[in-house]
């Protein structure tokens, strides 16, 4: 088994590096994979227990990058004084055109400016490079590097050869502008870049960084790291739950919209689990501490939030591999377009500056921006509205769903067993019945017996004594000195008795797909009739019917009855059901499902759900099952809401088409603008813009994915 390391990679400006560290990091021994993303400047790498990050390290630098461990923590940004060094000194060189050419600067007085922009704060280009041709491999600083170094090589050429007279032909500020612009390039896509990462930034934000517990009776404030499990802690109206936990004291309700997505707070009393994270509403809580550190679910959550974006989707493969060779595709342009131009009768000036507009404005860094940015913004919206995408593959398939096919329950239904009907015999009432069973199951842990034990809240009843359970049959026991049965109808029989004259509702509430609890003697006289039925989430119907005005069928695959399966379709709006269906027979279906053509969404949440979860194309698990089914999907929805099923769609399908949007533009700036830059109608400087500018497009377009929100 591999294991998982992850790298903070400097020095990293284009697609191509992305392919070089890549190669060098698959390259070392014992190395089974590895991916590096641009936006965040991270290679994950999986390898075996021999490799160390040390090797990993050497393996980067040899490369001509840096290394460092992921979780180091980073400069903080300062201001960009390199940049409005260069623009200083720029500035006066494109003054002829801004005020004439009765503003040109002597010759010498240029090449004094422009000199510290190209050695100095330009030696950034130089250096990597160099590292990078070192390593075999070309990127962006080699073509930035290689233009401005030809117009500042010729424009002192030229001055030489007119000196001491004054030359003409000078192009200082093609190469301190090309410089100046992109710098100005890397400093606003930085900054745009780091906006991807709010996400995450917002949930760390999350925890608190202390915690009042309760020892030996009191209240004593500690750091949250020396929290243990077990611990009371105390979280006052207003404040943060720093761990999640069990109420043990207080009732009332808690905010865990930054969590799971739901806007209304939601009721907390003993007994019921908390997540830390959640803001306490407006009562004194006391919780005992469960999951620590990095167990609890908000670390679960940065974890998947961090994992979806190191990852990479299939297209970024492909353009990785694009950009790999697009660098020496364009100095070859470049070349050649050198030779045609002196070919052409043009004098060599002409001919170099034409290759160094080329050469400018082919760089291929929004290439390499277009896809991560746009999955590292997806994915970090997805998780503050509770829907949590494990990779980034599953958000790239999402888009293309065509059919989604729900388990039932505890995804389209609660997952919880009511009574629905209490039928009571001749004699008998409604509220006689319901006591008697309520009595049977006090104490009871069955579903079934919670249910009973629900619907006779508020009545008062006797203790049973003498009470047995019947396994897989029901319980029995005496109320008011009375020997009574609570079971099947199958015990029924075996007690001598029968339905009588409640026959005609067993047969009406088996026709509905109701579970039935006879109450009877042990003689076998009925007493009354019990349905207990799984209630429909209110939201499962809007689900379906969102699903279907997106022109995506829905479908209900289930191993309950089939009237029971029917119920819950016909409730929903759900034509295509398959009831009595083992675990192992729905992922058969959901695979024939695929190698008929469609892309299959399976939305489940039980352990029995795992591998049909694992067979779709796309796996969405509901946060409130198990953690099987989780570890199962792709996607995971935080609440048990059906709607977000339509919202994660909806969310990758837009994700999706930023992501297409940014690679037309990525590709656009160049098909187009490489042929102008070769045919001499654009100059270096408006080159150096154009690249700049198409960096900074393609992150602020994927920004624009945060005006995005749900409808659940």
């Amino acid at each position: 088994m591999s294991d998982t390391i992850d790298l903070g990679i400097e020095g990293m400006t284009c697609a191509a590096c992305v392919t070089r560290v890549e190669k060098v990091l698959a390259r070392v021994p014992g190395v089974t994979g590895a991916e590096v993303n641009l936006a965040t400047n991270r290679a994950r790498v999986h390898a075996g227990p021999e490799v160390t990050f040390d090797t990993l390290a050497a393996a980067v630098q040899r490369a001509g990058y840096g290394a460092a461990p992921a979780e180091a923590p980073r400069k903080p940004e300062g201001w960009p004084w390199e940049l409005t060094v260069a623009a200083l000194l720029t500035l006066p060189l494109l003054a002829p055109m801004i005020l004439g050419h009765a503003a040109m600067l002597p010759g010498w007085t240029q090449l004094l400016l422009a000199a510290p922009v190209q050695l100095w704060i330009g030696r950034h280009f130089f250096i990597a490079g160099w590292k990078s041709l070192r390593a075999g491999s070309g990127s962006m600083d080699v073509l930035v590097a290689l233009g401005t170094a030809a117009a500042f090589l010729l424009s002192i050429a030229e001055l030489l050869r007119a000196w001491p007279g004054e030359a003409h032909a000078l192009y200082f500020e093609a190469a301190a502008t090309v410089i100046t612009l992109v710098l100005l390039g890397r400093v606003l896509e930085h900054r745009a870049r780091h906006r991807t990462l709010d996400a995450i930034a917002a949930l760390a934000a999350l925890r608190p960084e202390r915690a009042h517990v309760l020892r030996d009776g009191v209240e004593t404030e500690v750091p949250l790291a020396e929290v243990r499990r077990g611990d009371i802690v105390v979280v006052r109206p207003g404040a943060r739950i720093p761990v999640d936990g069990v109420v043990r004291d207080g009732s009332g309700g808690v905010d865990e919209s930054l969590i799971t997505g739901e806007s209304r707070p939601v009721a907390k009393s003993p007994g019921e689990r908390v997540t830390g994270g959640a803001v306490n509403g407006e009562a004194l809580l006391r919780i005992e501490a469960t999951t620590l550190g990095a167990e609890s679910v908000l670390a679960r959550i940065i974890r998947l939030v961090e994992d979806a974006q190191a990852g990479k989707a299939p297209i970024q493969r492909l353009a990785d591999r694009v950009s790999a060779i697009f660098v020496p595709v364009v100095l070859g342009i470049a070349a050649l377009t050198f030779i045609g131009w002196l070919l052409a009768g043009a004098g060599v000036a002409e001919a170099v500056i034409t290759a160094v507009s080329v050469l400018v404005i082919a760089c291929p860094c929004a290439l390499g921006l277009a896809t991560p940015t746009a999955i590292m913004v997806g994915t970090g919206l997805a998780a503050r509205h509770g829907i949590l995408v494990k990779d980034a593959a599953a958000l790239e398939v999402a888009h293309a769903v065509s059919i989604v096919v729900f388990d039932k329950t505890g995804t389209l239904t609660a997952g919880r067993p009511e009574v629905t009907e209490v039928i009571p015999a001749p004699g008998e009432t409604r509220e006689s019945v319901l006591r008697r069973a309520a009595a049977l199951q006090a104490g009871s842990e069955h579903p079934l017996g919670r249910a009973v034990l629900n619907a006779a809240a508020g009545l008062a009843f006797p203790t049973a004594t003498e009470v047995t359970a019947l396994p897989g049959r029901g319980i029995g026991g005496r109320v008011d000195g009375i020997a009574l049965r609570l079971g099947s109808a199958r015990l029924l029989a075996e007690s001598g008795g029968a339905p009588g004259a409640l026959a005609a509702a067993e047969a009406d509430l088996l026709a509905r797909g109701r579970s039935l609890a006879f109450l009877f003697t042990a003689e076998g006289a009925p007493l009354g009739l019990l349905g207990f039925g799984d209630r429909v989430k209110p939201e499962a119907a809007a689900a379906v019917a969102r699903l279907t005005a997106m022109g995506i069928r829905s479908a209900l695959l289930s191993g309950d009855s089939a009237e029971a399966a029917g119920l819950v379709a016909r409730e929903v709006g759900i034509t295509d059901v398959h009831a009595n269906v083992l675990p192992a027979d729905k992922s058969a279906h959901v695979a024939a499902l695929r190698a008929g053509g469609a892309v299959v969404a399976m939305v489940g949440d039980g352990v029995n759900d795992a591998p049909a979860l694992a067979a779709a194309d796309v796996g969405i698990a509901m946060g409130t099952g198990t953690d099987v089914a989780m570890h199962a999907a792709g996607i995971t929805l935080m609440r048990g809401n059906p709607l977000l099923v339509a919202d994660a769609i909806d969310l990758s399908r837009r994700t999706w088409h930023k992501v297409r949007q940014g690679l037309f533009w990525a590709m656009a700036y160049n098909v187009i603008g490489i042929p102008v830059a070769a045919l001499g109608l654009l100059d270096p400087m408006l080159a150096g813009a154009a690249m700049a500018l198409s960096s900074v497009s393609v992150v602020l377009n994927a920004l624009s994915l945060r005006r995005w929100r749900p409808a659940a």
